[in-house]
């Protein structure tokens, strides 16, 4: 990784074990080899935009190419980032919502267009979600497509009773 980027291996070092924080021209780089977006290196900055949504009713994410996670904010209580992070919507049992949610990102990608849509989810923990979903490419800094970024706002949050089979989507 350290050769590709063209960076010395124990600064590279320093930069894996979080000691050392990247030029963002490094970021970009290293992104670009891996194929992330560089702006997951700043997903622990201290900034005034964390401090507003932290405990807004969102959830922002990115997706790599194939629709696997590569960054996300704000997740959901039953799905913590180690759960999420490369692994795609089918992968973690959101039923007819995740599929909407893929097939959304999908277009996106394909398309390189911005949409918006509502989707419910059936989660584990016995509630009917429904987001407001915008997703929109996401591009590198050579305005090539590596994925989608999405923000989904939560519009309601339903209890489902055990004899409900409510749908998704």
């Amino acid at each position: 990784m350290a050769t590709k980027a063209f960076i010395d291996r124990a600064y590279y070092a320093q930069i894996e074990s979080g000691v050392r924080n990247p030029s963002e021209e490094i970021r970009q780089k290293i992104a670009q080899i891996l194929n992330f977006h560089s702006s997951a290196f700043n997903a622990d900055d201290e900034s005034p935009f964390r401090y507003a949504l932290e405990a807004a009713p969102m959830i922002i994410a990115h997706c790599d190419m194939d629709l696997k996670y590569t960054w996300i904010f704000n997740y959901h209580p039953l799905f913590p980032p180690e759960s999420l992070i490369g692994k795609r919507d089918d992968e973690l049992g959101l039923g007819i919502g995740g599929q909407m949610y893929a097939q959304m990102k999908r277009t996106v990608i394909e398309k390189q267009i911005s949409i918006r849509k509502t989707v419910s989810f059936s989660l584990p923990d016995n509630y009917l979600y429904t987001y407001m979903i915008f997703a929109h490419p996401l591009f590198d800094s050579t305005k090539q497509i590596i994925g989608a970024a999405t923000i989904l706002t939560e519009l309601s949050k339903i209890t489902l009773t055990e004899d409900t089979d409510a749908p998704s989507g």
